[in-house]
């Protein structure tokens, strides 16, 4: 069972978005289940394109570029196979998960516009606690760069479109044990001098709650304008 916080709704050019907002953690199995049947009923016309925020027990979620190699140490948490974009990822406690169930009918039928606008969505939510977000050619996600080739990966994008309507979408690292990333080579990306960071480990006491209002509202300023 997940609890709302706090439900609320935006105004888009076309019908009205609802914010779900969960306190307790949630199970995978439980949010695929709630997005697979909201994105059928997006896609039919019966229910209002959805943001949920909420948080997952530790866990690993195959994309379908996922390769077996990536997978270091396959008993440390469960292993989800999903049907998003991209590799393998760690989700769990501290880090902030953004399933957007949008439609794209409504929003240009273009995914790789509507991905860049999901980077864009976090460099701005991100810009409010000072932290300068980066997308690099190659490679999903928003990165923060600490100077001398060294940059750390913050926030992973992941997507899948069914009849044009968008699900899965973000995390953004708040304060999670990052040492869970280590079962995994994140996204497949192997460079030592690239990894993982989070908001508190970049010395910024934010919480879940100072995330969401940014993420609110940079959304409005990327997908409702």
């Amino acid at each position: 069972m997940t609890t709302n916080r706090e439900k609320l709704s935006t105004t888009s050019t076309h019908h009205p978005v609802e914010w779900k907002v969960s306190d307790g953690i949630v199970s995978y199995d439980n949010a695929l289940k709630f997005m697979e049947q909201r994105v059928e009923e997006i896609s039919l016309g019966q229910a209002s394109e959805c943001v949920w925020l909420l948080e997952h027990p530790p866990i690993y979620t195959a994309g379908t570029s996922a390769r077996a190699e990536d997978l270091v140490d396959a008993s440390r948490f469960p292993i989800h196979p999903t049907g998003r974009g991209g590799q393998f990822t760690y989700h769990g406690p501290g880090q902030r998960v953004i399933y957007a169930m949008l439609d794209l009918r409504h929003r240009g039928k273009d995914v790789r516009a509507y991905v860049t606008a999901l980077e864009e969505w976090v460099i701005q939510a991100l810009a409010n606690f000072n932290v300068t977000g980066k997308r690099y050619p190659g490679r999903v996600g928003i990165w923060v760069d600490h100077g001398g080739g060294k940059e750390d990966k913050i926030a992973a994008i992941g997507v899948r479109v069914r009849r044009w309507v968008a699900f899965h979408g973000i995390s953004i690292n708040v304060e999670p044990d990052l040492s869970h990333f280590d079962a995994i080579v994140p996204c497949g990306i192997s460079d030592p001098n690239l990894g993982v960071t989070s908001l508190v480990q970049l010395g910024l006491p934010v919480t879940m709650e100072d995330l969401d209002v940014a993420l609110m509202a940079a959304f409005q300023e990327i997908f409702e304008t």
